[in-house]
């Protein structure tokens, strides 16, 4: 066991253990069989941070319900429009006045605080400011989470916000959008705009489902 006296975060073996409080209970990235679970049952994440912990050069939207931009754990890591300054004025004229942090297509303004917590959460797992001695560990380090907002307190939104947020994403520089969420029916609409974004190298990523309404997992290609 080794520790670098420039360095928080601890070599065991080839493992790299970030120093955050709550990492320990976080299985899903580095399973020791702690919650009963099957050891190593995990996305081998302290073997990926030793080659690769994240760049700020790589923007994240989360489109979803938001996200809490306060927390310092978070906000290090929170994409800030460089086009645009709080000033009540559409600096960068792309239809959207102090869009800072994002967006919220539900709400038709540019304030993308989550008031449900789902976004949040995933805005966390993909990257909060890790290896800081606060809080939870993300799997990026170091990353911009750009925020988009469709949906509401209850978690439901509309497929003309979805698209309106996916447009906005790309058209605002973000290079992965992550989407966990889903519904029906099929919406030409929808497949346009991810088709779209597909082909401006924009990184669409789906939710493979949570099951049917009791939990069973579906076929997701029927």
């Amino acid at each position: 066991l080794i520790t670098y006296a420039e360095l928080d975060y601890v070599i065991d073996g080839n493992q790299l253990i970030p120093n955050d409080p709550r990492f320990p209970e976080m299985w899903g990235l580095n399973n020791t069989g702690q919650t009963g679970g099957v050891a190593d049952a995990d996305i081998d994440a302290p073997e990926a941070w030793e080659i690769f912990t994240g760049t700020r050069d790589t923007v994240v939207a989360v489109i979803d319900s938001g996200a809490d931009y306060n927390p310092e754990d978070l906000a290090g890591n929170m994409w800030v429009n460089p086009g645009e300054i709080p000033d009540g004025h559409d600096n960068d004229n792309n239809g959207y006045v102090d869009d800072i942090y994002g967006i919220d297509t539900y709400n038709g303004d540019s304030d993308p605080l989550d008031d449900h917590g789902h976004g949040t959460h995933v805005s966390g797992t993909i990257g909060v400011t890790s290896d800081n001695s606060i809080g939870v560990t993300g799997i990026n380090w170091d990353v911009q989470i750009m925020a988009v907002k469709f949906l509401d307190h209850q978690g439901s939104g509309t497929t003309s916000d979805a698209i309106a947020a996916v447009q906005y994403a790309v058209d605002n520089g973000a290079h992965i959008s992550n989407n966990s969420w889903g519904g029906d029916p099929y919406s030409q609409a929808l497949y346009d705009v991810i088709s779209d974004a597909r082909d401006q190298n924009h990184i669409f990523v789906a939710a493979a489902g949570n099951g049917n309404w009791i939990g069973l997992g579906v076929d997701n290609d029927a």
